[in-house]
């Protein structure tokens, strides 16, 4: 079985859960191992560690196996080592009670470390919108801090509208992490704007409660303003559509926008949940003999209701 498993080229299970970059790098780097205990996540780290089927697949990998690709971490002053990449690893070894792993320890400063720990993570299978919305900030701003100027004067506050940066470059950093991970530099920046969501409605956008392009938009509301759009998720339950998150949006940006006003925009009735009103035809003609003349199917309806109507009155009366 290995024989035919190494004729094949297949990957080991471990191997799925780490990048081509990482396992690249292993190649010239000595491996050391360090106790768990004395491994930290990285700041601000904005991928999350789920529950799911993947981690129950790595668990069981590094119970057969142990962890074959190292994690990639960087020494701090007190003595414990952050990891840049490898918080899943650890804390499937965690699980099984593993005291020491595989580890890189790398020479990065802050940006170098932030740069490959999103490059690390940013491309496995099932990413939520909260997760490229905090990476792709982080990464944009760690290359902006290297010196890499965007070609345009990008505003978060305004980013679907840049102008022209006297001082651009040909280089464009925004635009480069887009191309990376198979986005348009607009909807990279869209992912940016999540980041001004309240964490509650930011869980909402990825719990899919909320629309991603609706919760853009919504992002450009104050603090207090998206706290009022939450209570009315959570006790009337209903969700913004897109047209009305920019509306919303617009009223905000004018000063204009009060919690009576937003009550009202979200208490329309958007199309798509309009019942259908119109009683067809045919819906009718079926509870009537075929070739039946329309007038008498006409005559029959309406007596039929009136019938029901003055039932209905008489039983309102009687009950006062």
């Amino acid at each position: 079985m290995s024989e035919e498993k190494r004729k094949m080229n297949l990957p080991s299970i471990d191997d799925l859960f780490t990048t081509q970059e990482e396992r690249d790098g292993y190649t010239n780097d000595e491996v050391t191992h360090i106790d768990i205990d004395k491994l930290v996540p990285f700041q601000n780290h904005p991928f999350k560690i789920l529950d799911d089927d993947s981690m129950k697949a790595l668990i069981e990998s590094i119970k057969e196996n142990g962890v074959l690709s190292p994690l990639i971490v960087r020494k701090k002053e007190d003595g414990t080592y952050e990891m840049v990449s490898g918080h899943r690893r650890r804390e499937a070894s965690k699980r099984l009670g593993i005291e020491k792993i595989p580890c890189i320890v790398k020479d990065l400063n802050d940006d170098e470390a932030t740069i490959l720990m999103v490059d690390s993570n940013i491309q496995r299978e099932e990413i939520l919108p909260s997760e490229k919305a905090f990476a792709y900030k982080m990464k944009l701003d760690a290359l902006n801090r290297q010196g890499k100027k965007l070609e345009f004067n990008e505003t978060l506050e305004n980013s679907e509208v840049p102008t022209l940066c006297p001082v651009g470059t040909k280089l464009d950093s925004a635009r480069s992490i887009a191309e990376e991970n198979g986005e348009s530099r607009r909807q990279l920046f869209r992912y940016i704007r999540l980041t001004y969501l309240i964490p509650e409605l930011l869980e909402y956008v990825d719990n899919k409660r909320i629309s991603f392009r609706p919760a853009v938009e919504l992002s450009y509301l104050s603090d207090e303003n998206q706290y009022a759009v939450l209570n009315k998720l959570e006790y009337d339950e209903v969700s913004p559509s897109l047209s009305q998150a920019i509306v919303l949006k617009k009223l905000e940006q004018e000063g204009n926008l009060t919690e009576e006003k937003l009550e009202d925009i979200l208490n329309q009735e958007k199309a798509n949940q309009k019942p259908n009103k119109d009683i067809r035809y045919r819906d009718i003609t079926r509870f009537f003999p075929k070739g039946t003349p329309p007038e008498v199917i006409h005559d029959k309806v309406f007596k039929l209701l009136k019938e029901y109507y003055q039932k209905w009155h008489n039983k309102n009366r009687d009950a006062r």
